[in-house]
């Protein structure tokens, strides 16, 4: 496998205030992968420096090979990167399918493409509910959108900030077979979310930030084992 995301040693700052140091990070194509922490800890602020929705002080983000520090969002996402935001941020006046058709594209071929059908294939609720707008969607609905519209894109990075924050227990166990699906199918994502159970069984590897740093990165196996680190880095 090919390294497709790569940072290294990225620090980044609201003003004077600093709060991300020297994060390191490497995908792999293929690969799931999450960042873990508490709340308040950089992992937003981690993937929006990948995105270009903030700027890196030091250190470099490089993605198949092409440095994307310095890059501004829209140029970013031109290069296979979606991000399926926290909060999803759905347009309350376009519909479902206004959604998929305006930010469905193939800008690198892939053979097989997510299209407006196949993600209306993929969510049949969706489907359903095409011509209703944003506003009239249930959070689980919005959810799905969100995905949906950010696959449309044909990304060969998808990320997901809060996969399944505010969900219902039986919306969220579709978002994590979605992304079983996804994993199955070869989609390289990474993935923000606090079911630590749950991400041990999709993820490949794990890394946690603790007040904008990497304190432990391993693998599933390896986070399954140590329930340590779970009550040192991840518990309220």
């Amino acid at each position: 496998m090919s390294t497709l995301l790569d940072i290294d040693a990225l620090q980044a700052a609201y003003g004077t205030s600093q709060v991300l140091f020297d994060i390191n990070l490497r995908i792999q194509e293929g690969e799931v992968a999450t960042l873990l922490g508490r709340n308040g800890m950089g992992k937003t602020t981690t993937v929006r420096a990948i995105c270009g929705m903030m700027p890196a002080r030091s250190g470099q983000i490089s993605f198949a090979g092409k440095a994307l520090t310095g890059l501004r969002p829209d140029l970013i996402a031109r290069q296979g990167i979606a991000l399926v935001p926290e909060g999803r941020q759905i347009f309350a006046n376009l519909t479902v399918r206004e959604h998929l058709v305006a930010f469905a594209a193939n800008r690198h071929a892939t053979g097989d493409p997510w299209t407006v059908a196949k993600v209306f294939a993929f969510f049949p609720q969706l489907a359903e509910r095409q011509h209703h707008l944003g506003n009239q969607l249930s959070g689980g609905e919005q959810q799905m959108l969100a995905i949906g519209r950010a696959l449309t894109t044909n990304p060969r990075l998808l990320i997901l900030d809060e996969a399944t924050e505010g969900l219902a227990p039986l919306i969220r166990e579709e978002i994590w077979r979605c992304l079983a699906s996804l994993r199955s199918a070869g989609q390289t994502i990474l993935v923000i979310d606090k079911y630590v159970e749950r991400l041990i069984a999709l993820a490949d590897h794990h890394t946690i930030i603790e007040k904008g740093r990497v304190v432990w990165h391993g693998s599933s196996a390896m986070l399954d084992a140590d329930h340590d680190i779970w009550h040192r880095y991840l518990g309220v």
